[in-house]
């Protein structure tokens, strides 16, 4: 088995990234065996619940309102809507639900409620369910927990320094704030990035130092390739080749050992030779359904087919970690404290963020 380490340095992860391909594969691979069954991979559904519609300014999402991108905003899901997501992805073999919502940060009231009251409808379900809200308190993170939420994303994206040329309308401490208030918690992190933003390997690296360490360190971390959005400050970002994508993949897995590292945005791009190298060098986990948010993701069809042809199986759910226990709401021991907080907004300029904004502007 493979020490888990926190003291990672950039040199140490730059070195490991930028290995002869094949000795790097095979050190992934080597380190991947030893913590996971390499054929078994996890199938999640992520749902959107909310969509479009967010004041933040992340220059890769088509969901930033500031941007002109035709994506078809809309109000929160209801639960019996959701519910019936949910019943169809376990059918189609997901163990996990993961809701996201374009928010920056959680606010108390009846929006979050009906939140809550998905994530004990899922959990009855017997799935594992995560959800992804934007920034959140340690109050609002044990409500989630009390629920019955099995894990939490909140995605650190890219080097703290790079960051600053992503997003000016949020701070890289929030993320670790919040990802330190899901830790109070019994709740699992999930927590990763995304690649082919104009970002150097060096920031590639220094993203996996900010999660590695982390002690403990995330239970998930999604790698994201970019998928350019026309409108988005990103739209013209070259897509990141699949060499890139299993290089971060399988650095994630020695970095990251007993980690679930979750092969994310960007699989429409890759071809099934591509997705296999992922999984080989340690990806044990992808989305399916149509959509990932709001951008496109390969059939659920397409998906089993592939895992027939590796002879991969869908993981069950709760095999790392205990199903958490649902408590109802009216006996809930967590109440609304009608928070406020101070989330930071660094408010910097980004010049293509800006430019991208003001090509949305409706002319005169």
């Amino acid at each position: 088995m493979a020490t888990t380490r926190h003291n990672w340095t950039k040199e140490e992860i730059l070195e490991i990234y930028n290995k002869p391909f094949m000795d790097l594969l095979y050190e992934a691979a080597t380190v991947h065996r030893q913590n996971h069954d390499p054929n078994t991979v996890q199938v999640s559904t992520l749902l959107s619940i909310k969509t479009g519609g967010c004041s933040e300014d992340c220059g890769y999402c088509p969901q930033a309102a500031r941007y002109h991108t035709n994506i078809e905003g809309n109000d929160l899901m209801s639960v019996s809507q959701v519910k019936a997501q949910a019943m169809r992805a376990k059918e189609a073999g997901s163990s996990r639900v993961c809701m996201g919502a374009a928010w920056r940060n959680v606010k108390d009231g009846q929006e979050f409620d009906d939140v809550l009251e998905m994530v004990r409808t899922i959990n009855r379900l017997d799935l594992e369910v995560c959800c992804t809200l934007g920034m959140i308190t340690e109050n609002q993170a044990k409500r989630l927990a009390e629920a019955g939420l099995y894990a939490y994303n909140h995605n650190l994206d890219s080097s703290e320094e790079y960051y600053k040329e992503v997003i000016s309308t949020r701070g890289y401490q929030d993320r670790l704030d919040t990802i330190e208030n899901v830790r109070k918690t019994a709740v699992t992190v999930c927590s990763g990035g995304i690649i082919g933003m104009g970002e150097s390997a060096e920031d590639r690296a220094g993203m996996l130092v900010a999660l590695s360490t982390l002690n403990p360190q995330p239970e998930s971390v999604p790698i994201n390739a970019l998928v350019p959005v026309e409108g988005t400050p990103m739209a013209e970002q070259q897509q990141v080749s699949i060499w890139e994508m299993v290089r971060m993949i399988a650095t994630t897995r020695i970095v990251m050992p007993e980690t679930q590292v979750r092969l994310s945005a960007g699989r429409t791009q890759m071809s099934r030779e591509g997705q296999a190298m992922c999984f080989f060098a340690g990806a044990n986990s992808i989305f399916a359904g149509d959509k990932l948010l709001t951008t496109p993701n390969p059939d659920v069809n397409e998906d089993m087919e592939m895992f027939k042809t590796l002879g991969l199986n869908p993981q069950k759910p709760f095999v790392k970690k205990a199903q958490p226990v649902t408590v109802d709401a009216e006996k809930s021991e967590y109440m609304a404290l009608g928070e406020k907080p101070r989330w930071t907004r660094p408010g910097h300029i980004i010049e293509r963020n800006l430019a991208a904004q003001e090509k949305s502007k409706p002319k005169a």
